[in-house]
């Protein structure tokens, strides 16, 4: 089984995707555990990873029979995948999709839940020119389901990349590559629209930031507090450049009459270690990356600018570092656990815990392994300056009307001492909702002796390590 570098955005075959989660109303978060090294724990081990997690979900980048027994008769719901070389037989022979729907679905459902079979991956950049297999292949899986009558229990998508797109910026302006339009994307997307299924997109922000680090910044790149860049297009505020990017795809959809289809980001992550050339790389940075995203998407803010109500699903990359992985050192340094199942930083999978879980704003812009950053806390503790303080500002992201009614808490029942964001008071100006809802979240988390917990507003506040400054007021560091 051939495993390929992520160099362009393409993600070893031989790998699972785990999900967390929470409240119903809120997304799900996924963790890929690629498999690219020899010194892995055994399926039966990480299983039980996956159980001391809380992890309901599962993707298999393959359909390997000893994770799919391990699986077997723990709930953990499983999505399977077509890898890329049996991509032309699966196209080519119904007979041949049968044989493997029911050599790797029937065999173990329903003891192991399948929900999904992903049909080939990142199938438009993989070395081999297998586009013209793509929709044939999916609609042959399709059948098979069908005649096994699984269809209405079991989806049918297959992930892309971002390399898809001709024009991502502005996001307004997205647009896929015109010779894939009629040849595959269009017949694609009405294959997912007729079976109900959605699209996997994978996105790295992380690369992007790599190779334009003079123009775009760390904070935006990472979900930190940040001005905001505006799209020329369409007038829309972008707070984070993964935004952006799945913007870039639902407009690129909609350009060609799809913007129903809904998008599940399938892989997307922050490597902790890179070579000196590989700008932002860095262990501060992997946890402020995921554990932001994280939040973000458990608090019930996973859409977009473009689509503010879309209820998108995000899995991580990648479950261990695997050793195996070709490329630069970064390639080797995505997993949030070593393989030894011990955490590479703190980074928690629920909302629970200090700050949210462990979410950390070192503003870290060096480069790669010639960075030195303070160890990870393995408290799940929110780093502090060198003084030892903190601050509560609030996440522009969750909207205006969310932080108002957070403000209003914080301001009413809550005690924060609202005096000085009054009309005519010392922090009134700037007159903004984002301006005044971080003066009173901060004052609220300050007079709760920065509790844990007490900077969470539902997602509406994050905690900084480094003094914040709202026009010419700077936020207190006490009661």
């Amino acid at each position: 089984m051939l495993c390929l570098s992520r160099s362009m955005g393409i993600f070893a075959c031989c790998s699972l995707l785990l999900l967390f989660s929470t409240a119903a109303e809120a997304g799900i978060v996924g963790v890929n555990y690629g498999r690219v090294a020899n010194n892995l724990p055994s399926a039966t081990e990480v299983v039980e990873l996956l159980k001391s997690n809380g992890i309901s979900h599962v993707k298999l980048y393959d359909a390997d029979p000893s994770v799919l027994r391990a699986l077997a008769g723990t709930g953990v719901k499983v999505v399977v995948t077509i890898p890329n070389e049996i991509l032309a037989s699966t196209a080519a022979r119904p007979g041949f999709a049968l044989a493997w729907v029911q050599r790797n679905v029937v065999a173990y459902y329903p003891s192991t839940q399948i929900q999904a079979i992903a049909v080939g991956n990142e199938v438009f950049v993989y070395p081999r020119n297998l586009t013209t297999f793509l929709v044939p292949a999916m609609q042959n899986v399709y059948a098979a389901l069908s005649r096994l009558r699984l269809d209405g229990v079991i989806k049918i998508s297959s992930p892309i990349a971002l390399t898809a797109l001709q024009n991502s910026y502005p996001s307004s302006a997205g647009s896929f590559r015109p010779e894939l339009v009629v040849s595959v994307l269009q017949p694609m997307l009405e294959f997912l629209r007729q079976t109900g299924s959605y699209l996997m997109v994978n996105a790295y922000p992380f690369f992007a930031y790599e190779a334009n680090a003079d123009v775009i910044s760390l904070d935006y790149a990472l979900f930190r507090p940040n001005p905001g860049v505006v799209d020329s297009g369409n007038g829309l505020r972008y707070y984070s450049l993964l935004d952006a990017q799945i913007d870039a795809v639902f407009a690129a959809m909609s350009a060609i009459k799809y913007e129903d289809i809904k998008i599940a980001i399938s892989e997307t992550g922050w490597p902790s270690k890179g070579d000196a050339d590989e700008t932002g790389a860095g262990e501060a940075n992997a946890a402020a990356y995921n554990g932001n995203l994280i939040r973000r998407v458990l608090s019930g803010n996973a859409g977009t600018p473009l689509r503010p109500q879309a209820d998108i699903d995000v899995y991580l990359f990648a479950l261990f570092n695997e050793n195996q992985k070709s490329g630069p050192t970064s390639e080797r340094n995505y997993g949030l656990f070593y393989p030894d199942e011990g955490k590479v930083y703190d980074v928690e999978f629920t909302l629970g815990g200090s700050n949210g879980g462990g979410l950390r704003w070192e503003d870290v812009r060096g480069k790669g392994s010639s960075t030195t950053l303070p160890p990870p806390s393995s408290s799940g503790t929110v780093r502090t300056s060198s003084t030892g303080e903190s601050w509560c500002v609030a996440n522009a992201m969750v909207g205006k009307a969310r932080l108002q009614a957070a403000m209003d808490y914080a301001c009413g029942e809550g005690g924060a001492d609202c005096r000085p964001i009054q009309r005519g008071a010392a922090c009134y100006e700037p007159d903004t909702v984002e301006a005044h809802a971080s003066y009173a979240f901060n004052s609220y988390y300050q007079r709760k002796g920065r509790a844990m917990g007490t900077c969470d507003f539902e997602g509406a506040a994050y905690v900084v390590s480094q003094p914040p400054r709202i026009g010419n007021c700077a936020l207190p560091s006490g009661a």
